[in-house]
């Protein structure tokens, strides 16, 4: 528009000048003179918009290299952090892979060990006498000794131990907090040994730390493999007095744990107290160390309450478990130094944790609750259920009297 506007003042003015030179010289040489002028006009004005062009155009070129340059710059940078994130997972997945291979190799060298101990104890004479059990069914009963050790080694070796999580909530809200995490073996027509059973063959034989390195191995990569909403719940790991005495054993156990100390705020060690007063100096000092490496550890199968708490707290110990049925009725019983309804804030003193176990009855709960009872475990809150591994659905599916299964495991990888 501006443009149509400016030829016409330049023909207005040519003509007008055209007109006066008519006027003058003639009407031919008017006529002439003005065409001269507008021809001169738009030469000049197209002379003016190309100077304009070639400035826009030399901004633009400018523009755009300084446009290339910010992108080169980004691209740069890009590649940069690319690298970095790369250099991050592959040091990430070398990290995870150097875990993998120490567990594996654990899990070749508790293997190896098993064997061995095995071989020396068939070669001792062995009682006829039968385990007492009571028949349930699904599980396995009416094993002599031979046939039931048989059966453990079975087990172990074709890797049919089943990991069973028992859920521990805080009271009042209910809100699950850990899992404890019990062993089961199968036998090869899927029947289940529970533990009262091949405890007391297994601890003969010298097989408890093997039992208790298993489900070890077996805890680590179940914290390693929970579901995201999971993540926050700890899980209880039950080690025997034995593993703890066993001087072979218990060193290897803490090497382990200390290539493992991402895991110190999900994994709680619980020992038996039968097991942690025949400790010894040895004994303490080994669960001290487990405790520096920030592993809360947890006492269970408690006989007598006349302890010293401070002395556990210095240890490492952070979980006390009491049978709901001792609080509520048998504190006098248990050689206790304080009632029932102060015992809670004695454990706060030096601080530690109470879990009630084996509740089984709402009644309990609100006997728990005027204890002001920090945690709870028993059928009332969930019973022992399997642990499903979503890369074995056949193996599962067919298991005669196993559980539901309480949390799915994602496939590696």
């Amino acid at each position: 528009m501006v443009r149509i506007l400016l030829i016409a003042i330049y023909a207005l003015s040519s003509t007008t000048i055209g007109i006066l030179a008519g006027m003058v010289e003639g009407l031919s040489t008017g006529l002439f003179c003005g065409s001269i002028l507008f021809l001169m006009a738009l030469q000049i004005d197209a002379a003016l918009v190309r100077r304009r062009d070639r400035r826009l155009h030399r901004s633009e070129i400018a523009t755009l290299k300084r446009n290339g340059v910010a992108i080169q710059k980004a691209l740069d940078e890009t590649r940069g952090r690319i690298d970095e994130v790369t250099k991050a997972v592959e040091a990430r997945a070398n990290a995870q892979s150097r875990k993998i291979v120490s567990e594996l190799q654990m899990l070749e060298s508790l293997m190896r060990e098993f064997a061995g101990r095995i071989s020396e104890k068939s070669k001792r004479p062995a009682a006829p006498a039968a385990v007492p059990h009571v028949p349930m069914p699904g599980y396995v009963s009416g094993l002599g000794e031979p046939e039931l050790l048989e059966t453990i080694r079975a087990s172990l070796e074709e890797n049919r131990v089943d990991l069973y999580l028992q859920p521990i909530v805080s009271l009042p809200q209910r809100k699950l907090r850990f899992y404890e995490a019990l062993s089961r073996l199968r036998a090869v027509d899927g029947s289940v040994i529970m533990p009262a059973q091949y405890i007391k063959i297994a601890a003969p034989a010298g097989l408890m730390s093997v039992v208790d390195n298993l489900l070890l191995f077996r805890c680590v990569q179940i914290v390693r493999k929970l579901s995201p909403k999971n993540k926050g719940v700890g899980v209880f790991c039950n080690i025997s007095g034995d593993t703890l005495r066993d001087a072979e054993f218990f060193p290897q156990f803490l090497e382990y744990m200390h290539h493992n100390r991402d895991l110190a705020g999900q994994i709680v060690f619980e020992f038996a107290q039968d097991a942690v007063l025949k400790a010894g100096a040895d004994g303490e000092a080994n669960l001290s160390y487990l405790a520096g490496l920030g592993f809360a550890l947890s006492m269970d199968h408690i006989a007598t309450l006349a302890l010293d708490f401070g002395k556990l707290k210095t240890i490492g110990f952070r979980y006390l478990k009491v049978r709901a049925e001792t609080l509520t009725k048998g504190m006098g019983t248990a050689q206790a130094a304080v009632a029932a309804e102060d015992f809670k804030a004695l454990l706060e003193r030096h601080g530690l944790n109470l879990i009630a176990e084996r509740v089984e009855e709402e009644q309990t709960v609100l006997q728990l609750l005027d204890y002001a009872v920090d945690y709870a475990q028993g059928y009332l809150f969930g019973e022992p259920r399997a642990v499903r591994d979503e890369r074995k659905p056949a193996e599962n599916a067919d298991k005669p009297a196993a559980p539901a299964p309480v949390i799915p495991l994602r496939r590696a990888g």
